[in-house]
């Protein structure tokens, strides 16, 4: 199972940064990652009169962009999806899952905050809070990692979910090799 680990924080307290900075570091790790955006506002990635939208305004429930570089898929649905739902459905040949959002949702969460903000804590241990990320120290009964410390932050998500990542390669690596 992909784990999935939820980035979550005020609107405006450095999410999308956040991510862009795990990124790299996991890909750098050898790590494959795909990453969940959630947005309950909606949004339109096929924009009118392109073919794509065309398509969808003819009637297409279901759209796939392709190029010799990107897949896109425009669906229609009925209802809001889980993450574990579209993970399931859409998601391969990853390690990882990020998601953006999804602040509800049942999964291991890691809180950006920012003090300047002069906000509260959106988490509490209760909603399965792992990490706050933070330009200050907070006590709250979850790991508080400097938001400027992506290596310590990736050292966190690595030692928490995907140590069995690194066995099962070296498994397949022992086995390829006693081959």
């Amino acid at each position: 199972m992909i784990p999935i680990v939820s980035i979550v924080g005020k609107s405006g307290s450095g999410k999308t940064t956040l991510i862009e900075k795990m990124i790299p570091e996991l890909n750098r790790r050898g790590y494959h990652v795909a990453t969940i955006k959630h947005n309950v506002h909606g949004f339109d990635i096929d924009h009118e009169g392109k073919d794509s939208w065309r398509h969808k305004k003819a009637g297409a429930h279901t759209t796939i962009i392709s190029s010799p570089w990107k897949i896109a898929l425009i669906e229609d649905v009925k209802r809001d999806h889980e993450i574990e739902e579209l993970r399931d459905k859409y998601i391969r040949d990853v390690d990882i899952v990020l998601s953006e959002g999804y602040k509800k949702s049942p999964h291991p969460k890691i809180e950006v905050f920012r003090a300047e903000m002069n906000r509260e804590l959106l988490c509490g241990g209760e909603e399965n809070l792992i990490a706050i990320v933070s330009d200050r120290k907070l006590d709250v009964g979850a790991a508080c990692l400097d938001i400027d410390d992506i290596k310590g932050l990736i050292d966190f998500i690595e030692k928490r979910f995907l140590v069995t990542v690194h066995r099962r390669e070296r498994r397949d690596d022992k086995t390829a090799h006693s081959s």
